[in-house]
């Protein structure tokens, strides 16, 4: 994996564990030669990701929609800065930059580009790992709800290992690096769906 996407929050949470763990993945990929792609922004989760990077000596690809650019939230010290139109763009960005993707906390925005990645995965528009990093427990309810979707039968048995998840990012990383792409829906037939 030579790039990864990092989705998270543009938010500062008052806890400081969180803020620290977007910091460790961003030292961590830098010090693996992993190169960072990410959302393009200077603040909250997103600029310490980047800027932890950068100050590791890491690569950092940004990638942000022109009306952040405007608002004045890029992050202008990144090793590339893509400005787009669209979120659309930019998700396609993320996907067509990197070899994977990490989620580590967030809200909305980092929520829908965690579950497109895995519904792209599902369908076959990607095969590269989907990871989920659940620092202090924060995505321990949304791990529930995925097993619960698998349980009920809205999540096909082959398409359960799409999400990876680990607390440690080592673990994570490892566990990504492994995976095997599943049987995606486009190459299923209706018998099988």
């Amino acid at each position: 994996m030579k790039r990864l996407a990092v989705y998270c929050g543009s938010a500062t949470p008052a806890d400081p564990r969180y803020v620290e763990s977007a910091r460790h993945v961003g030292r961590t990929f830098a010090g693996k030669g992993i190169g960072l792609v990410y959302g393009g922004g200077r603040l909250g989760l997103m600029g310490a990701v980047a800027d932890a990077c950068l100050e590791a000596g890491g690569e950092v690809i940004g990638v942000i929609p022109s009306a952040l650019v405007d608002a004045e939230v890029a992050h202008k010290g990144c090793t590339e800065l893509h400005v787009v139109e669209t979120m659309h763009q930019r998700k396609q960005a993320f996907t067509d930059l990197s070899d994977g993707f990490v989620t580590i906390p967030g809200g909305t925005g980092t929520m829908d580009e965690l579950w497109e990645a895995m519904s792209w995965a599902q369908l076959g528009y990607h095969h590269k790992p989907v990871g989920l990093l659940n620092v202090a427990g924060f995505y321990d309810g949304l791990l529930q709800f995925w097993a619960k979707m698998g349980e009920t039968g809205f999540v096909r048995l082959q398409h359960r290992g799409i999400l990876i998840d680990s607390d440690d990012l080592d673990d994570l990383l490892a566990k990504m690096a492994a995976y095997e792409p599943h049987s995606t829906i486009f190459a299923m037939k209706a018998t099988e769906l």
